[in-house]
């Protein structure tokens, strides 16, 4: 009997021991191991932001000349937002109210940042919380990949801002071609275009490449869908394409040898290039079965410049850096095949602080946040679970120009240097017909209703690329590196 009694604790001893090692298979505890499933009903995000982009410029608004199969993919087995709009027409605040789901006017982020490394104040202030930030609470990884341009100084970048990987650059744009990166680093730049010649950063690590950049940006997506597979991830790939300077490879040139217009045609090499890239990433989230449980956005963080640059903004009038409709909307796509239906076409406005609210609205409930959200989930609008406009009202400010704009509806409401005026979108998307006269309380109503938003809104905390002489003369030091 005492032998059997000695067998039988050896069993259950082993017994103890088995089921120990199978709760922590991975090197993961069972509350650990169940958390990371919770995590993983929550859909990944990856969030393609080019730059520069025209309206007019992707096959699923209607390009004829440049061929964009894999971007249309995103729109073709999800939605198009006809009436996708960003929150500023030029790239930093834009950016800044993409990553941040709030206004960006709200915290100061009125202009397009300088190039400064040693300034804490030249960016994104740390009193906002990022979406990687909020997406933490969940057990989210998230990469930055490519353009950041919201801080050069060591505690506005990305990996300080709730990143857990960066692959890119600092500045507001750069070279593509890697034997024009001259430059070690950020304190050898000595002026603001400078930045557009440093080395590129993996982390915190200057690294040397050798591909062209949009390939190399590519190249990384791909590899950190792979490193993170098994999470649940939030991807910011932003590719500083098709933003100047034009330059492109023989291998995309090629490609457009029917344009004639050379800016056109590098234009559109860039573009393709972007579009090969697309397609890595969407390959690479099917063939690793991601596809369904994850969120793919397309979107340009402004409209196109149009002159001197080869963009087209198609009927919309209005460049990059106008409030008027080619300035503010851009294309706009976004999948998601556990949710969304193929061909989707979603006609009322939306804007890009909603990619924030609509990720982090997802799973059981919402994550919460520290500051108010100004965007809205769409999922329910878009599937028709909810009816209505998901914004009674949209609005954008250009502090120092003292432009503005609101659209309410159908209507908007411009006010820009050289004009001023109501013009109704449904009927007149090109803004010609200026309907004040014919609708003077209009007018007034959405001029009152602006100005109620703007008294929430804060003027520019740091001096921004127009003020980059007067920033020179008060930072003589601006890139002497400190000790």
């Amino acid at each position: 009997m005492k032998q059997l009694g000695k067998t039988l604790l050896w069993i259950w001893i082993l017994i103890l021991v088995s089921l120990n090692s199978w709760s922590m298979f991975n090197g993961k505890t069972q509350s650990e191991r169940s958390i990371n499933f919770k995590a993983k009903e929550r859909p990944n995000l990856v969030l393609v932001l080019v730059d520069d982009l025209g309206y007019a410029d992707v096959g699923f608004n209607g390009c004829k000349d440049i061929p964009t199969p894999n971007i249309d993919r995103i729109a073709d087995q999800g939605v198009i937002f006809t009436n996708g709009y960003v929150t500023w027409a030029a790239c930093g605040p834009s950016r800044a109210g993409i990553i941040t789901g709030r206004y960006q006017d709200r915290f100061g982020f009125g202009r397009n940042p300088l190039f400064a490394p040693n300034d804490p104040e030249m960016g994104l202030p740390l009193s906002e919380e990022t979406l990687p930030d909020v997406l933490k609470k969940a057990n989210y990884k998230s990469v930055a990949i490519g353009k950041w341009h919201l801080g050069a100084h060591e505690s506005l970048r990305p990996l300080k801002r709730g990143f857990d990987d960066f692959y890119g650059f600092l500045s507001g744009g750069h070279q593509y071609f890697p034997e024009k990166w001259t430059l070690a680093d950020e304190y050898a730049a000595k002026s603001q275009g400078g930045g557009y010649r440093t080395k590129l950063l993996r982390n915190d690590e200057r690294i040397d490449e050798t591909e062209y950049l949009t390939d190399a940006l590519s190249r990384e997506a791909v590899n950190y869908i792979e490193k993170y597979k098994d999470a649940s991830f939030f991807m910011y790939l932003a590719y500083n394409a098709p933003h100047g300077p034009l330059q492109a490879t023989e291998k995309y040139l090629t490609r457009f040898n029917h344009i004639k217009d050379i800016k056109r045609r590098t234009y559109a090499a860039m573009v393709s290039a972007v579009d090969d890239g697309v397609g890595l990433v969407l390959d690479k989230l099917e063939s690793l079965n991601l596809s369904k449980n994850t969120i793919v956005v397309f979107l340009s963080d402004n409209g196109g410049p149009e002159r001197g640059h080869g963009s087209d903004n198609g009927s919309l009038r209005g460049t990059k850096g106008h409030l008027l409709e080619g300035g503010i909307r851009v294309p706009f796509a976004m999948m998601w095949p556990s949710k969304i239906k193929p061909k989707t076409v979603y006609d009322n406005p939306i804007i890009s602080l909603d990619i924030f609210s609509t990720i982090i609205a997802q799973g059981e409930k919402s994550i919460e946040t520290k500051n108010p959200i100004d965007g809205v989930n769409l999922i329910p609008y878009i599937s028709g679970d909810k009816e209505g406009l998901p914004h009674e009202r949209l609005f954008w400010r250009t502090y120092d120009k003292e432009d503005y704009a609101i659209r309410e509806g159908e209507y908007k409401l411009v006010q820009n240097s050289e004009e001023e005026g109501v013009f109704n979108l449904q009927n007149d998307l090109s803004e010609e017909n200026d309907l004040q006269k014919k609708l003077p309380n209009k007018y007034d109503l959405l001029k009152e209703r602006y100005e109620e938003w703007q008294k929430q809104m804060k003027p520019p905390i740091f001096m921004g690329l127009k003020q980059n002489s007067e920033y020179n003369k008060t930072h003589p030091k601006r890139f002497v590196k400190s000790n």
